[in-house]
């Protein structure tokens, strides 16, 4: 799928996520720079055991979600540094701690990086989690990485540009941030999306413009949406670290690891040939191609195969309907974009329901209208959330609509009804809201309790919060 990509859409991701702000002044002496840091005098945490708040003993504001290996050994660990951007560092811990025991790995989720955080925040968090775990966990320095998921990618991009110590970055759903400019970065970069992810092409395109650089990167594809990809997905990104630790000797080369890999690519790519599925066999091929390169001298099969397949006229057909087809979702997009200001709520139910109803087709086609419908979506969220804080609240109440609309299944799209029909003073409605809220997975206490539209309606929290889940 990669090669062809040739236009970058800015995402609309960028105006949910961090700031583009840069750090000022010299901060290489700071803790987590990379610098002389004390020997660690590391806890007694549990092991095997998923801690979801440990308090930073420099600033109690800040916390983190720790997992540490059932089988851990006396040494220092590599690490994977997550980033939620709903800042719930457990929840992507809870989500691949197998693969922490599969592969050894300390995993730390930050409970302060979330969407809306400008990067000075994002530096000072990073500044007091890193220096932190570093004084109290047995982290093997020398293999660092960060992860993160949509605007959280972005804090994790962010941090890894702007500090020497991260060796790897896992980016699900996004790429580095927009003002970056390419290089030959000294951390190597894994790109994830799934297949109905609006940012799909973003990603994408970033790890095709990686291709002019010697910047070690893959990208890995999976069918779903914007969400934190599969664990069968995150392992082969953490299948890529391993690699990346005996490519640069720090680890031994394990040559029974690198057969089963092989093999198991092998059975996948002829499997995805015999189905004449040239793209996604194209894929696997780079895929493989940099996960083992200067390994063994088996990556020559998968040079060989893309090759193959690259002359290959069902291929070449494939990939003149994939262009087509994301030129079409860009143009989409375009017009979408002039319509936000123009359209009536007619308009946007009639392409709403059209899009919902070709987005049933377990197609590539299907796949772009759900990706269509994702980017109306948080088009929609970054209206209504930036209309609500200015209190533009009848345009507010529109794009709100239009939110509930195009994603019903959203939390926050019922969370803003609530505020909207709070500020109207419709109390009952406003309560019916947060019930909806609620059962499609809104569970933050504290940011409901401090909501002030809420406080003034002397609404039952305690019977609103007992139907939150994971309670």
């Amino acid at each position: 799928m990669r090669g062809f990509l040739i236009k970058v859409l800015i995402p609309l991701l960028g105006m949910v996520s961090c700031a583009s702000h840069q750090p000022t002044g010299n901060t290489d002496n700071m803790p987590g720079n990379g610098g002389v840091a004390p020997v660690p005098q590391t806890d007694t945490f549990p092991t095997g055991k998923l801690i979801q708040h440990i308090i930073s003993r420099n600033d109690s504001t800040q916390s983190y979600a720790l997992y540490i290996p059932f089988k851990k050994n006396h040494q220092a660990l590599p690490v994977i540094y997550f980033f939620d951007p709903h800042a719930d560092g457990s929840l992507p811990l809870d989500k691949y701690k197998l693969l922490a025991e599969k592969y050894g790995f300390i995993l730390i989720g930050s409970n302060n990086s979330k969407n809306g955080n400008d990067y000075p925040t994002t530096e000072n968090i990073w500044q007091h989690l890193f220096a932190d775990t570093r004084s109290r966990i047995n982290i093997d320095v020398s293999r660092i990485s960060v992860c993160g998921f949509s605007g959280g990618a972005k804090a994790a991009g962010y941090i890894a540009l702007n500090h020497a110590e991260i060796k790897s970055v896992i980016a699900n759903s996004a790429a580095l941030p927009e003002e970056t400019a390419l290089q030959n970065f000294s951390f190597s970069f894994t790109g994830i999306a799934g297949d109905g992810d609006m940012n799909l092409t973003n990603v994408v395109s970033f790890c095709n413009e990686l291709d002019k650089t010697s910047t070690k990167h893959r990208l890995i594809l999976f069918k779903g949406k914007h969400e934190w990809a599969p664990v069968a997905t995150m392992n082969i990104a953490f299948e890529g670290l391993i690699m990346d630790a005996m490519r640069n000797k720090l680890l031994a080369v394990d040559s029974n690891f690198l057969n089963s890999y092989i093999s198991e690519n092998k059975k996948g790519i002829e499997n995805l040939i015999s189905a004449n599925n040239f793209i996604r066999a194209d894929d696997a091929c780079r895929l493989s191609v940099s996960m083992l390169e200067g390994l063994t001298t088996s990556v020559s099969f998968f040079i060989q195969k893309q090759a193959s397949i690259a002359s290959n006229p069902l291929y070449q057909q494939q990939l003149k309907h994939f262009r087509e087809l994301f030129a079409a979702e860009e143009n989409m997009k375009d017009h979408y974009q002039q319509q936000f200001q123009a359209a009536d709520i007619n308009y946007w139910q009639k392409t709403i329901a059209a899009l919902e109803q070709k987005a049933k087709a377990t197609t590539d086609e299907g796949a772009m209208y759900n990706r269509l419908l994702a980017y109306l979506s948080l088009a929609f969220y970054s209206f209504s959330n930036r209309l609500i804080q200015s209190n533009q609240n009848d345009a507010a109440e529109y794009f709100v609509t239009l939110y509930k609309m195009a994603d019903p299944g959203n939390s926050e799209a019922w969370y803003f009804s609530a505020i909207v029909n709070a500020r109207k003073s419709n109390g009952k409605v406003a309560e019916e809201d947060l019930l909806k809220a609620v059962s499609s997975g809104f569970n933050d206490k504290e940011r409901l309790r401090r909501q002030p539209e809420f406080q003034m309606l002397h609404l039952d929290f305690s019977a609103i919060e007992s139907k939150m889940k994971n309670q």
